[in-house]
């Protein structure tokens, strides 16, 4: 019976072992105001990435490309600047470029946002989304959600 049970609790410790690898940080992160202007400055580099989320500091002063996630909601909050962005619709000429990410060069049938400071959009997974035209220079935070 001792060694039947055995396996059993071998994989039930390499399954906690594993979550506990793949668990976000527990405890309070802080990130001062130099570490900001740092990956403000840089543009799209993570603060923070883990199993669970990313949090990015972006910096846009002209439009980019079709995203789309096929794994990661986009939370995006405006901090300065303006800029228009289409989520949804078909992606023209789309590329894998990595593990459930597509990029493309525009989208037909999508819908056009004006985003400005304060502002928050969510994108659920899978939605194309891009920014087409970008006011001056444009700060914003995004929070991938990897579901």
């Amino acid at each position: 019976m001792k060694t039947a049970l055995l396996p059993v609790i071998l994989s039930l410790g390499l399954a906690r072992l594993a979550a506990a690898i793949e668990a976000p940080p527990v405890g309070v992160v802080q990130f001062d105001h130099r570490q900001l202007d740092e990956a403000f400055a840089r543009g799209g580099k993570p603060l923070m990435s883990n199993s669970s989320y990313k949090i990015l500091a972006g910096r846009r002063v002209a439009p980019g490309t079709v995203e789309v996630h096929t794994f990661d909601t986009d939370i995006f909050y405006m901090l300065d600047g303006s800029a228009t962005f289409v989520t949804g619709g078909t992606v023209i000429e789309p590329t894998t470029t990595g593990p459930g990410e597509i990029r493309g060069k525009t989208t037909t049938g999508g819908v056009t946002h004006h985003l400005t400071k304060g502002d928050v959009i969510v994108i659920p997974k899978g939605t194309p989304h891009q920014f087409t035209q970008v006011d001056g220079n444009f700060l914003y935070f995004v929070v991938k959600v990897t579901e």
